[in-house]
């Protein structure tokens, strides 16, 4: 009986060890970087994201937001190019969301423009999005946008725009131009003058540096502290800056909207205390 037990425990022990190999070879969905960021997406499907369509179709959500060929997210991978021309809400305006609220973090994903355009072309060409401090998870949310957008009739950034759904903030922009709607993000220091509240679209630096339809990857950074501020950083330069926020925290969330679009590397480095903004701004 004593023998029997023996290789009983040790094929428990085979067994116990046998799994653990099989699971470590499966991608971590919140894989810890040396840096202590925490990856978002585990490159095969959404299961750890809150995933809704404008369309409450079954299976249309995850179809909009398919797994790519080498881990990256391929949004409108199976769909057919649309008309450029087609106006109005469309079924597959598609968000997915974290399921937790962030107050304190750093998160950063990548981007680039695929070949497909639909959905309201005509109006934001190619569209796309990263929404935070969410307080109302929907199709479209209230909350802080970070832009991802290329105007190809002018060549025209707006990749590191903010567009203010609902919250308030302070911001700086330079003052030259007389259409406020125009004025580009410039800081304090720099000359910028301290702008009205108001929605809707709030221009990115000028000199932002940005990868259009060339099939290169933009890299974009959003430093939030709570209601302090917020950095928008685009490939590594700060693009953007918003302080006194209405909004403390809220889920985060990214777009498909306009045009086939890959994102990767999605990540957050979350805080627990309050990075100084001298900090952030490097």
């Amino acid at each position: 009986m004593k023998i029997n037990g023996y290789f009983a425990v040790v094929g428990i022990v085979v067994l116990a060890l046998s799994c653990k190999a099989k699971q470590s070879s499966i991608p971590s969905e919140s894989t810890n970087d040396e840096d202590g960021y925490v990856s978002l997406y585990n490159g095969h499907d959404m299961s750890n994201w809150n995933i809704m369509c404008r369309d409450k179709e079954p299976g249309l959500a995850k179809k909009v937001f398919a797994a790519g060929e080498n881990g990256e997210m391929h949004v409108y991978k199976d769909f057919p190019n649309g008309d450029r021309t087609e106006v109005g809400k469309n079924g597959t305006h598609c968000m997915f969301f974290t399921k937790e609220k962030y107050s304190s973090y750093s998160f950063k994903f990548e981007y680039k423009w695929g070949d497909k355009i639909f959905n309201n072309y005509d109006q934001f060409q190619y569209d796309a999005g990263m929404y935070f401090h969410v307080f109302d998870v929907n199709i479209w949310p209230k909350g802080l946008e970070y832009q991802v957008r290329y105007d190809d009739s002018k060549n025209e950034n707006h990749t590191g725009c903010v567009w203010n759904s609902g919250a308030k903030f302070d911001w700086y922009a330079d003052n030259s131009e007389e259409n406020p709607k125009l004025r580009t993000y410039l800081s304090k220091e720099e000359g910028g003058v301290a702008q009205e509240h108001r929605g809707g679209e709030h221009k990115a630096h000028k000199g932002a540096e940005f990868h259009a339809l060339d099939g290169q990857w933009n890299q974009c950074e959003v430093i939030v502290m709570g209601n302090a501020y917020a950095v928008y950083k685009l490939n590594g330069k700060v693009v953007n800056v918003l302080t006194n926020l209405s909004h403390s925290e809220g889920e985060i969330g990214l777009q498909a909207e306009t045009a086939e679009i890959f994102y990767r590397n999605i990540e957050i480095k979350v805080f627990d205390e309050v990075l100084p903004i001298e900090e952030a701004l490097r």
